[in-house]
């Protein structure tokens, strides 16, 4: 043994442990003071009641302060959480302004227990606390400018899911139905690149320029899309006002899950775009006779080989609701590898994007690019996931894992504020692309084609192109409700093409409008 030759050092040893305080104990202490600074703690306990059941003399409180220190921490599990957490149980619970640290059997208790009306106060205050302070000092959110001048607030509507494996089970007839301890929070669904059987699905709004997190909604499986949407569609709705917005400068990008009429009829008042999955809407007469003419654009990014023309269409109804909407169609040429994405016809791929956004503010590449621009979606996501990980599971209960998602994300939101204050740097605004000038008066329109117009009154008091509505499925209906089919498109000499629509002639002989409709009224020897 060799022997220290410094005679004024001393080492003492001890065998009872004194642990040093983990690496986040710091970011706990600091988010939780600024939590009592703003009366957050205070309003959590008067606003969040739940009906006591076996969690002790805990209150709310109590278990929500646990929550926030591990979706601050970074533990990969609650078990992990906890054992780095024990020493310092009484120091931790007191930054919280509380007394006791609840055991781990008493918080799964507790998040068992939760109800739907706890936590959606609990999401509640936590939009409130979002709106009741601007992010930065000079109150700006950032936004995108058009082609036109015009400035916009884009918002991202995704999915995200967490894939869950089980363990197989036996099956025989004198065994019971076997029960599964996810069964409240997962379910078969789409698991995409992640390794599972069965899945949540997190339905997540972010404002797309300083990525605070608005809202997160979760449900079994591949979730509730439509519900999950209205839901997101109300936080933004609050947002605006509070940021004094009109819907029409709200531009909000979608997952194509939502490119479907039904989906685009609950948008109404936004302007959105969204990868289209209707694809009856390429067999449209409109959308089959822009195909015809030559692109509008090309498109390529950056990170890719592939170029995409693009066709932008006039507004086509989509669904059987048939929305009206912008569509832009991209091809491709197919490959041997089949495509992700979009239809295959005669060695092309086809892929829609629905739009309602003016053309003159954005081009069909904007339109395309927009979208797939929501890219910087994954990103935020992506580092949710590695700062957080919102998707561990912490309850076998529905609400339980719910409320987890919300204190998740509440965290994310004030390490945002906080850090804006600590470096006040700009919120970013983005011009998408320059402005268009001016075209001039004998130029072709970017789509190939005007908008679509019908014939004029051609005698005096018979019907007109007019009183011949569109309808969704692309055929006409004449005033006798009669359908009429699209029989021949021809090009015009100056440029135009014309689409020409005719009626059975079973139907025509008998109409009683027939004198109203036709040339030479009950002489005329074929239909309309």
């Amino acid at each position: 043994m060799n022997s220290i030759a410094d005679g004024s050092v001393h080492i003492q040893t001890s065998s009872e442990s004194n642990p040093a305080p983990p690496c986040w104990f710091g970011e706990v202490v600091l988010l939780s003071g600024y939590l009592r600074q703003h009366g957050i703690l205070s309003k959590i306990s008067e606003q969040v009641r739940l009906a006591r059941k076996r969690f002790g003399r805990y209150e709310v409180i109590d278990f929500l302060a646990v929550l926030f220190g591990y979706a601050i921490s970074g533990e990969r599990t609650l078990e992990a959480f906890y054992e780095r957490l024990q020493p310092f149980a009484l120091p931790f619970m007191a930054l919280f302004e509380r007394d006791r640290l609840p055991s781990r059997s008493a918080l799964s208790r507790f998040l068992a227990a939760l109800t739907e009306t706890p936590v959606e106060a609990l999401r509640t205050l936590f939009l409130d606390d979002l709106l009741g302070r601007p992010m930065t000092h000079d109150k700006q959110i950032g936004g995108l400018v058009d082609r036109t001048g015009s400035e916009w607030v884009v918002l991202d509507i995704d999915g995200t899911r967490e894939a869950a494996r089980q363990r197989a089970l036996p099956k025989a007839a004198d065994l019971p139905e076997p029960f599964r301890r996810l069964d409240d929070v997962c379910a078969a669904g789409y698991t995409g690149r992640k390794r599972g059987e069965i899945v949540r699905t997190r339905t997540v709004v972010s404002q797309a320029h300083s990525y605070p997190w608005l809202g997160s909604f979760g449900n079994r499986g591949n979730g509730r899309y439509r519900e999950e949407l209205r839901k997101a569609l109300a936080a933004i709705g609050r947002y605006l006002t509070a940021h004094q917005l009109t819907q029409e400068r709200a531009l909000l990008r979608l997952d194509g899950q939502y490119g479907t009429g039904a989906v685009l009829s609950d948008l109404a008042g936004f302007a959105f775009v969204t990868r289209g999955k209707e694809y009856s809407v390429l067999d449209h007469p409109l959308v089959q006779a822009r195909l015809h003419l030559p692109p509008d654009q090309f498109q390529q990014r950056l990170e890719s080989q592939m170029v995409r023309s693009l066709y932008n269409c006039s507004p086509v109804p989509v669904g059987p609701e048939g929305v009206l909407c912008r569509v832009v169609v991209a091809t491709h040429p197919a490959t041997k590898k089949k495509s992700p994405v979009g239809v295959t016809r005669a060695g092309m791929v086809y892929e829609l994007f629905f739009s309602n956004l003016p053309q003159q503010a954005f081009t069909a590449s904007d339109v395309v690019e927009l979208y797939l621009h929501r890219g910087a979606f994954e990103p935020a996501l992506a580092d949710e996931d590695e700062e957080q990980d919102p998707d561990r599971w912490c309850s076998q209960s529905a609400w339980g894992q719910e409320a987890w998602s919300i204190i998740s994300q509440w965290v994310w939101n004030l390490r945002l504020e906080l850090g804006h204050q600590l470096h006040p740097d700009l919120v970013r605004t983005t011009e998408f692309a320059p402005a268009l000038p001016s075209p001039s008066p004998h130029a072709a329109p970017a789509s190939g084609y005007a908008p679509p117009q019908v014939g004029l009154p051609w005698k005096a008091g018979r019907f007109s192109g007019q009183d011949f509505p569109l309808q969704p499925d692309g055929t006409l209906r004449c005033p006798a409700d009669q359908k009429l089919l699209a029989h021949e498109q021809r090009r015009e000499a100056d440029g135009s093409l014309r689409v020409v629509y005719g009626a059975s002639i079973h139907s025509c002989r008998p109409c009683p409008l027939r004198e109203q409709c036709q040339w030479q009224g009950s002489a005329t020897k074929k239909p309309r």
